[in-house]
């Protein structure tokens, strides 16, 4: 059994307890209320920007579009235009399909054998679409539904935001839906990564440790609503001084269970340039999606190329003349 996991679960755990102790008995506020959130935000900032500017430089030596349809050929035979897309405007659409929709997810299928165990089978598999679907939108609300307490006045949107999430009307203060679908969401992928043999197989701790962050900081968040009421007055007090660049650590201090979750979320966010994360940014350079399949209409030049001598049929013909006629080949000029 692949144990990678508690390596992964131990390190966060570790982290919460340090960020807890820290700020609660230790009185290092200021360093988890202040310098590790900016640090955590230039980290991200500068190996964002370099990955991809290090991505955006690199060659595609070949026009490599992943399709799962009929390319663009013959009149007579139907084109695909968004698995198989001929143009810059069909390679739009599929970006955005598969961006907002998760469009190759939806189309997932697992191979297997029969019950004879002598045919192969295929399996269209709907769940990882569904929980993946679950996870990315409901972490997009959370984030956005957080921008309260980094403006004032909040911003029509996220109020509006607010009232959808909170519509059910459960509990009090009202229970989010999107709070309780991440954790969901982020669960469901983690269980996934343990108990499927074949992801096992496959799974790093580095495959773990964001399913973890995530999962720490839902946990974290949803008991300071819930369970363990924090200050939040004080609390935006510290995120707007943030904001601003006027760092402060609000007087009567803040829970430490809220420098957990806040520790968390900077770990997430410095740690997103060195993770699998950076598909979030990545897949708008990955040359296989990017790419319009129309390598029979149009040449791809692989721009790696350097300068070759050639010698053409022209050249070939003037040098060997004399006994290409003598043997009797045929000649272009006599």
């Amino acid at each position: 059994m692949n144990t990678a996991y508690l390596y992964s679960l131990i390190a966060v755990v570790l982290l919460g307890l340090l960020a807890y102790i820290g700020a609660e008995a230790a009185g290092l506020e200021v360093l988890f209320g202040v310098i590790i959130p900016y640090l955590a935000l230039i980290v991200f900032l500068v190996g964002f920007a370099n990955k991809m500017l290090d991505w955006g430089k690199s060659a595609v030596p070949f026009r490599i579009t992943t399709t799962s349809g009929q390319q663009k050929s013959l009149p007579w035979i139907k084109h695909n235009r968004f698995d198989s897309p001929f143009t810059n405007g069909q390679v739009v659409v599929r970006m955005l399909l598969e961006i907002l929709l998760f469009r190759s997810l939806f189309k997932n299928t697992r191979t297997g054998f029969a019950k004879d165990n002598q045919h192969i089978t295929y399996k269209w598999v709907l769940w990882l679409w569904l929980f993946a679907l679950m996870f990315h939108y409901s972490f997009f609300v959370v984030a956005v539904r957080h921008l309260r307490f980094f403006a004032e006045p909040v911003p029509f949107f996220v109020s509006f935001l607010e009232q959808i999430d909170g519509m059910l009307q459960i509990l009090l203060p009202n229970l989010f839906i999107s709070g309780v679908v991440l954790l969901a969401g982020a669960s469901l992928l983690l269980l996934r990564r343990v108990f499927l043999p074949k992801l096992v197989y496959i799974s790093r701790p580095a495959d773990y440790f964001p399913l973890f962050l995530i999962i720490g900081i839902a946990v974290t968040g949803l008991m300071m609503r819930y369970i363990s009421k924090v200050d939040v007055v004080r609390i935006k007090e510290l995120t707007m001084g943030l904001a601003t660049l006027q760092p402060s650590i609000p007087e009567g201090g803040i829970s430490g269970l809220f420098y957990v979750h806040f520790f968390f979320v900077c770990i997430l966010v410095a740690y997103i340039p060195f993770s699998k994360l950076m598909h979030m940014g990545g897949i708008f350079l990955s040359p296989t999606r990017n790419m319009a399949n129309n390598s029979r209409a149009k040449r791809h030049v692989n721009p790696w190329n350097y300068p070759v001598k050639t010698h053409t049929y022209e050249e070939y013909e003037e040098d060997f003349r004399d006994k290409m006629i003598e043997a009797g080949l045929p000649v272009e000029k006599e």
